[in-house]
């Protein structure tokens, strides 16, 4: 699988875990240089607090493109370690 977003390639991993529709990715599949880190933060019942990254690729900004739990609950801690995109990032086989 790969996430990609600008023309630019995120990440690449066999190994993701799907949990509702989204692929996981191993943190170590990622490309850090187009990461940087966000103060948002959301609440998921079942999987606990998510933490978000900005995407920067090519000058532009995806502001909280990314998220990750670096905690999850006892539920989703099959997702430790693993990193989702959304908001225009193309997950693709």
């Amino acid at each position: 699988m790969k996430a990609i977003w600008n023309g630019q390639v995120l990440a690449e991993s066999d190994d993701t875990v799907v949990i509702e529709g989204n692929h996981y990715f191993p943190v170590d599949a990622i490309k850090k240089e187009f990461f940087s880190g966000s103060s948002s933060n959301t609440v998921c019942a079942w999987k606990g607090t998510a933490s978000y990254y900005n995407l920067n690729v090519g000058g532009k900004e995806n502001p909280d493109a990314a998220w990750y739990y670096s905690e999850p609950k006892d539920a989703a801690k099959v997702i430790k370690n693993r990193i989702a995109f959304w908001k225009g990032v193309e997950v693709v086989n």
